[in-house]
């Protein structure tokens, strides 16, 4: 089988969709902070795995505890389970060695591409508080609040999907299990605080490629509601530039038909089923 790669970096644009450990009365979220102290935003790979896993519509992997540790049941195989075909497992057993498979579906944090300034929102319950008889006063709690545009990848070990031990999935199975999962991130959202955050791409570029690195990863920027042009061509290797596709969704950044002409950008459904085809011909010709 070739050892190929599927990989997609993408764009999107969310608000405040993923807090941390609170300070008192403050909801945080999580951040991270870069060169003179700026602080950027971030959802964490395992929030957007939880969503992917939420929205796949796949059985869900049987789990237990162990030890006051929650695993994946010892019984449960890829066979019935995408969600561990994917992002792997670990499974341990009195009296015997542990079970181990790596992911072979792997998540970037998403990141923000705008500076988070501090700002806050002040929260009230004041329509049960009014109801309420003999209630004198309200708590005043605040929630730290950010939209942004932020970056993710997710990179897929072709040949490794369907594969663990002595089990091999057929490869329409292989090809189904891979192009849902592109189905879910083309229409991702998340649910939080009582807003339901739509996480779907508004810029993606990737392709199935001979290398597995997240080309894109690092290098997609937004400059005054612009994509980054230069960056993007600076990787483009003719063995990388040959298998890359773009997609877009018009009427968001400010260089549409820059990134139409430069990338040879497509509608996102367009681009979607384009990566769809190309996964189901590599299974097909494996």
């Amino acid at each position: 089988m070739e050892n190929k790669g599927l990989m997609l970096s993408m764009i999107f644009e969310a608000e405040s969709a993923n807090y941390g450990e609170g300070v008192g009365n403050i909801a945080s979220l999580k951040k991270m902070a870069r060169g003179a102290g700026e602080q950027y935003t971030y959802i964490s790979r395992q929030a957007i795995r939880y969503n992917i896993i939420q929205q796949l519509g796949e059985k869900n992997t049987p789990t237990r505890v162990e030890k006051d540790v929650v695993q994946f049941a010892p019984d449960a195989t890829i066979k019935d389970y995408p969600e561990i075909d994917f992002f792997g497992y670990m499974k341990t057993e009195k009296g015997a060695d542990s079970k181990i498979r790596s992911a072979v579906v792997r998540l970037s944090n998403a990141i923000s591409l705008e500076t988070f300034k501090g700002d806050l929102d002040f929260l009230t319950n004041k329509g049960l508080a009014e109801r309420t008889t003999g209630m004198k006063g309200m708590n005043i709690a605040q929630a730290e609040i950010h939209r942004s545009y932020y970056r993710y990848t997710i990179t897929v070990d072709l040949e490794q999907i369907g594969i663990d031990d002595e089990i091999e999935l057929a490869k329409e199975e292989k090809a189904r299990r891979v192009n849902k999962l592109l189905d879910t991130i083309a229409l991702l959202y998340r649910d939080i605080r009582g807003r339901r955050e739509d996480l779907k791409p508004l810029f993606a570029i990737g392709g199935v490629y001979d290398v597995k690195n997240p080309i894109f990863q690092n290098i997609l920027e937004v400059k005054e509601n612009k994509i980054v042009i230069e960056a993007i061509k600076d990787v483009m290797f003719d063995s990388i530039e040959k298998d890359t596709l773009c997609g877009l969704i018009k009427g968001k950044f400010g260089n549409d038909e820059e990134i139409i002409k430069e990338l040879g950008a497509v509608s996102m459904p367009e681009l979607f089923k384009k990566l769809k085809v190309k996964v189901s011909e590599y299974y097909e010709s494996n």
